[in-house]
C-alpha cells in the first residue's frame, strides 16, 4: 500500500550521518525500501560514495532489483556501481514462465529477467533470484517450475531462494488476473513443484535458500553440488512428512 518516492540525497546523507553515531562497525547496507535501480547512475554513486566516506567499516551495499529497470544502466555502469560497493542485488524473478508473469502482471518475461541477471553477473555484482512457490496454482505448476529452472540455468546467479506465494491483499483480489484459473496448492503440491524445479535446474555453483518465514520446509545447500540431497530431503517431506519437521502455520510468520 506503500507509494514509491526516491528521497533527496540531503535526507539519504543525514541518515547515514545519523547512523555512523548511533551504530559502530557496521559493515553491511540495503538500500531501501523499494527498487532503488530506479534511480540514475549518477544518484546512486552519489549515495555509494556517501556510505563509503560516513560509514567507512562498509564492505556491501545491497539493493532490490527489478529487471526493467537496468534497461537504461550499461555493464559500465554496473562495473561503476560494483567499484563502489554494491555488492549483491535481489532479483525478484518470482517465476520463469511468460503466462504466469503475465497472469500476475508482473510487467516483466523470462527474457527480461535473463538480459538484467547476465549484466549484473557480467559486471561482477553478485546475483540472488527469488523465486514464489506456489505462484502458477495448481493448473500451471508444472510449467511454472519447469521454466523456473529453465530461467536459473540460463542465468546461473550467484543465490537463488523460494518463498511461498502469500497474498498481502488478500486471495480473492490476487484470483482477479486469472480468469477463474487459479486454485492454491496444498502443502504436498508445494513441496512437488520444488521438487520439479530442483530436478531440471543444472546450476554450477548457486547457493540456494529455501529458509524464509513462508516456507513450511527448510532447505540449504549448494546447487548442483547438492542437488541429490536437497531431493532427497524434499521427498521425505512428502512421504513421510511427520518426520520432516515442518514449520507450523503459527510459525510462518506470513
Amino acid at each position: 500500500m506503500k507509494k514509491f518516492k526516491a528521497r533527496k540525497d540531503e535526507e539519504i546523507i543525514a541518515d547515514l550521518t545519523k547512523a555512523s553515531h548511533a551504530y559502530r562497525g557496521v559493515r553491511k547496507v540495503f538500500l531501501a525500501d523499494g527498487d532503488a535501480m530506479v534511480l540514475p547512475t549518477k544518484r546512486l554513486l552519489t549515495i555509494l560514495k556517501a556510505i563509503k566516506g560516513i560509514l567507512p567499516s562498509v564492505t556491501r551495499v545491497s539493493a532490490y532489483c527489478l529487471p526493467r529497470n537496468l534497461k537504461k544502466k550499461s555493464v559500465q555502469d554496473l562495473k561503476l556501481l560494483k567499484e563502489n560497493g554494491l555488492g549483491i542485488l535481489y532479483v525478484g524473478a518470482e517465476s520463469g514462465d511468460d503466462l504466469v508473469l503475465e497472469k500476475v502482471n508482473k510487467g516483466e518475461t523470462y527474457a527480461s529477467t535473463v538480459e538484467a541477471v547476465k549484466k549484473v553477473n557480467e559486471a561482477g555484482i553478485r546475483s540472488s533470484m527469488m523465486i514464489l512457490n506456489g505462484l502458477g496454482g495448481k493448473k500451471y505448476s508444472e510449467q511454472h517450475a519447469q521454466n523456473t529452472a529453465r530461467l536459473l540455468n540460463e542465468c546461473q546467479p550467484s543465490f537463488a531462494a523460494t518463498l511461498v506465494v502469500s497474498f498481502p491483499l488478500g486471495i480473492e483480489r490476487f484470483k482477479q488476473g486469472w480468469d477463474g484459473d487459479f486454485e492454491l496448492l496444498d502443502q504436498p503440491a508445494l513441496f512437488r513443484e520444488i521438487e520439479m524445479m530442483l530436478e531440471y535446474t543444472q546450476l554450477q555453483s548457486t547457493i540456494f535458500r529455501s529458509d524464509h518465514a513462508s516456507n513450511y520446509l527448510v532447505l540449504k545447500g549448494v546447487l548442483g553440488k547438492d542437488k541429490e540431497k536437497l531431493l532427497q530431503q524434499v521427498r521425505g517431506a512428502i512421504s513421510h512428512p511427520e518426520q520432516a519437521q515442518l514449520r507450523q502455520e503459527w510459525q510462518r510468520g506470513l
